[in-house]
Order: C-alpha cells, then sequence, then structure tokens
C-alpha cells in the first residue's frame, strides 16, 4: 500500500485541477467498481458487495492538496502568486516548487535577509513579500511558460524516515485515497459508496455536492490530521501522536461527531487490538463538515491519520497507523449496516 500511496502523493493535484489524481485514481480502479464523475469533478463509485446494504453507506477522502496560483507577472519575471488552501508562510520561503500543467521548475524567495529591518526580520514573511523565481529575465520570457492562474504545487520527494515513517507532499489526503483504492480492489462485504472528493482545502466544496448526490445514511471521512507530537509541546496541545493508532475525533470546528460511531470504533480497535485514539482539542475540519448536513442529515464519523507539519511539503506519518486506519474502516463499514 506504501508504493500506492507514494504514486498519488507525487501527482501534482492542487485544489480545482485534480484530474491527474482522479485519472490515476480510476485506472487502479476501474475493474472492480461502477464509476461516474460528477460535473465538479468528484469520482463516486459504487461497490456491490456480497450482501445488499439497508443502510447507505458512502466512504470519502479528498483528491486535493494545498497549493498556490499565479496571480501576477513582474517586469522582472517573477510571479506573483496566493494560496490555494490554508498554508502557513514559515513553511513556504525557500522551497521549490513545480509552476502550471508542464511543471515549471521555481524557488519561492523573498527580499534577502540583509536588506531587512529588525522587526521584518522577527516576523514570518506575507505572501504579498514573496515571489516564484522560474529563472526568466523578464516578464515576456516567464509568459512563455507561465499563465496567470496556474496553479503550484510543492516540489517534494517521497522519503521513508526511519524505520516506519514517510515523508511527502499531499499525504493529506492521498492517504485517505489510498486506503480507499485499497478497499474496492479487495471487495466489501456490504453494498457502499466510495466518494474521491474535489476541492476539500478551498471549503469542502466537492463534499457538498457529493453528499447531495450520493444520499448517504452513514459517512465515513477518511483523512489526515494535524499531530503536534514534537519536543517543547505538552499535554492536550499535541492533540495526536504518530504511532497511537488512527485518530477518531468526538468534535472538530465544523462538525460534532456521531456518538454511537464514535463508541463503535474505539470498541472495534480493542477488540481487533489495536491503537486507536482521539483528538485532545477542537481544532481542524474536513470534508464531515459538509456531509453531516447534507440533505436530511448523515450521521458521520472520521477516521484520519495523524501527520505532522502537515499542509507543508514534508508531511510525516507512521507506516503502522496507515495500517490501522485501513483496518479500523474495513470493520467500521461492517458494523454499520449491524447498527
Amino acid at each position: 500500500m506504501i508504493k500506492l500511496l507514494k504514486e498519488l502523493c507525487l501527482i501534482n493535484g492542487t485544489s480545482g485541477d485534480e484530474a491527474l489524481v482522479r485519472n490515476a485514481i480510476i485506472e487502479k480502479i476501474k475493474d472492480f467498481c461502477e464509476y461516474r464523475v460528477d460535473n465538479l469533478g468528484n469520482l463516486i463509485c459504487f461497490c456491490k458487495g456480497k450482501k445488499s446494504a439497508e443502510k447507505k453507506l458512502m466512504i470519502a477522502a479528498h483528491m486535493d492538496e494545498v497549493g498556490f496560483i499565479v496571480t501576477y507577472i513582474n517586469e522582472d519575471g517573477t510571479l506573483c502568486f496566493n494560496e490555494v488552501g490554508g498554508i502557513d508562510t514559515s513553511v513556504v520561503l525557500g522551497r521549490q516548487v513545480k509552476v502550471g500543467n508542464d511543471g515549471i521548475s521555481g524557488v519561492v524567495g523573498s527580499t534577502a535577509i540583509h536588506n531587512l529591518s529588525k522587526e521584518q526580520r522577527e516576523t514570518p514573511p506575507k505572501y504579498g513579500d514573496m515571489y516564484i523565481d522560474i529563472g526568466a529575465s523578464s516578464k515576456e520570457e516567464a509568459e512563455k511558460y507561465v499563465s496567470l492562474g496556474d496553479l503550484i504545487c510543492f516540489d517534494s520527494e517521497f522519503v521513508e524516515l526511519g524505520g516506519n515513517c514517510i515523508k511527502s507532499k499531499a499525504i493529506d489526503d492521498r492517504a485517505g485515497c489510498t486506503a480507499m483504492i485499497q478497499l474496492i480492489r479487495e471487495g466489501v462485504e456490504y453494498d457502499t459508496y466510495f466518494v474521491f472528493n474535489v476541492q476539500e482545502e478551498v471549503g469542502l466544496r466537492g463534499s457538498m455536492v457529493s453528499a447531495f448526490s450520493v444520499a448517504p445514511d452513514f459517512a465515513i471521512v477518511l483523512e489526515a490530521t494535524t499531530a503536534s507530537d514534537i519536543d517543547g509541546v505538552c499535554g492536550a496541545k499535541k492533540v495526536c501522536s504518530l504511532g497511537n493508532g488512527p485518530v477518531v475525533g468526538f468534535m472538530d470546528r465544523s462538525t460534532v461527531y456521531d456518538k454511537e460511531l464514535y463508541k463503535m470504533a474505539f470498541e472495534i480497535a480493542e477488540n481487533l487490538e489495536i491503537p486507536c485514539q482521539t483528538k485532545t482539542m477542537i481544532a481542524g475540519g474536513n470534508d464531515s463538515g459538509a456531509i453531516h448536513i447534507s440533505r436530511g442529515g448523515v450521521r458521520t464519523i472520521a477516521v484520519s491519520l495523524p501527520c505532522r507539519y502537515i499542509h507543508s511539503p514534508s508531511c510525516t506519518a507512521n507506516t503502522e497507523d496507515f495500517e490501522n486506519m485501513l483496518i479500523l474502516t474495513r470493520e467500521l463499514a461492517k458494523r454499520i449496516q449491524e447498527l
């Protein structure tokens, strides 16, 4: 599964430009389910199970990743840009990026440190203070390769760290997509919808549309979530930790999760003897925020992969957590039909 995760993470798919990711997923699942692509670009799949389902279940993950967009080309050939999704500027300066469909290489730059005031040196740069250098010497030269509105991704390698960690861009949420591909390919016990959503990072837009279309009774959202288990962070501020299993939250900024499903997840983990944890802060959000209030309401739970340095080119996760996320989701999908 890690090989597939690597393949998906290395595909560029900023919000609103998920086609390459979607096409790669279709190649993996086309022989195992019925599928269609809706007008917004969501990939909606139906898997016939061994048994018919009384309750309509939708398992969802999002294909898009955070990135940037070209907003202006300066006279010197550098590019002005802004964020697509939430990216702290502290992880942007000095990074390598790929611009546009042709993947033009660039570097994020800013005013040289020796030309900054003391106050400027002590505060993170703003997007208006940074630019992307693609090596062009003029606006005319840059315009041969780049257009306004071109989307930009981090240029990041997929690397194994230590014995059981991985580092890459876009683990949020190619991890969820990978888990869903695995579930589709191995077959399901009950009829199940699998939805690969677009534009989660810019406001849960894809899931608003897909949840209305599928009209599920229950939903399992597969995600990645912030882990702050690093030196100097104590107690609740860690939120969750790598190596302690998948994360099942009780509440975030967009959803109060179904209490019966929350309890069921931990019972399953205990019975299967796999680690499972919850979040210790009310923070973040995911496609659950749109799904659970669709139509007449959807009973929803999120199962997330803890991830350090999320929304950066160096997202870091634990492979055992990833395997246990899949195990927990597989069993949850069965147990939901027994409610």
